[in-house]
């Protein structure tokens, strides 16, 4: 039986998962974790089910400053989550420009179509998760140079997942690790029309 003042066992909520997957990537960006053992630990915080299970992937590591501890009533700031959706139907989403990327984004269309173009984009973080669910619609990230993308974590039953860009990460690049479902629409992620064009005459 459990100790009724024992949270360990009591379940997590997104929030929770959220803040931990936070202390990764500022550890990871402080040098004290390699960018494979961000990704091993991120898949057993997205896999925890109860505070226990979190102990494992952040045993070793100190809480960043200003960070919010863990604790059963999920309390977190919400800055701290840095967790942005973009969702539509039938419509279509166009995001470029200046803008900042946040940490994970949830990229969700049913007959629709989203389109970010990252080339002028402020990218902070090391590791950007991408959650997609294309039903019939399509998803289209534009990328820069240097920029890789795996998208090993997205099943497809007839729609397509199409990935134009390396992915082995690089050093002093960001790295898109895509996740989700295309269904019977399509996700793409590429570099800008003419780029291979111009690496190939004038690289």
């Amino acid at each position: 039986m459990s100790n009724p003042g024992d949270h360990r066992h009591l379940r997590l909520s997104d929030a929770d998962r959220e803040a931990a997957a936070q202390r990764l990537n500022v550890a990871m960006g402080e040098g004290r974790i390699t960018l494979a053992e961000l990704e091993e630990r991120l898949d057993m915080v997205y896999r925890a089910l109860t505070f226990a299970d979190l102990e494992p992937p952040l045993a070793d590591l100190p809480l960043p400053p200003g960070a919010v501890q863990l604790h059963p009533e999920g309390a977190i700031d919400r800055e701290q989550r840095d967790v942005v959706e973009l969702r539509t139907e039938m419509g279509t989403i166009v995001r470029d420009g200046d803008w900042t990327v946040p940490r994970r984004l949830r990229i969700r269309t049913s007959m629709g179509s989203v389109k970010l173009d990252l080339r002028r984009a402020v990218v902070p973080h090391p590791v950007v998760e991408v959650e997609v669910s294309s039903g019939m619609g399509s998803i289209t990230i534009i990328v820069p140079e240097g920029v890789t993308a795996n998208v090993d974590g997205v099943r497809t039953s007839m729609g397509t997942v199409r990935s134009r860009v390396p992915s082995v990460p690089g050093t002093g690049f960001p790295h898109l690790r895509l996740t989700g479902s295309a269904g019977m629409g399509s996700v793409t992620i590429r570099h800008a029309a003419g780029s291979w064009w111009r690496r190939h005459w004038f690289g």
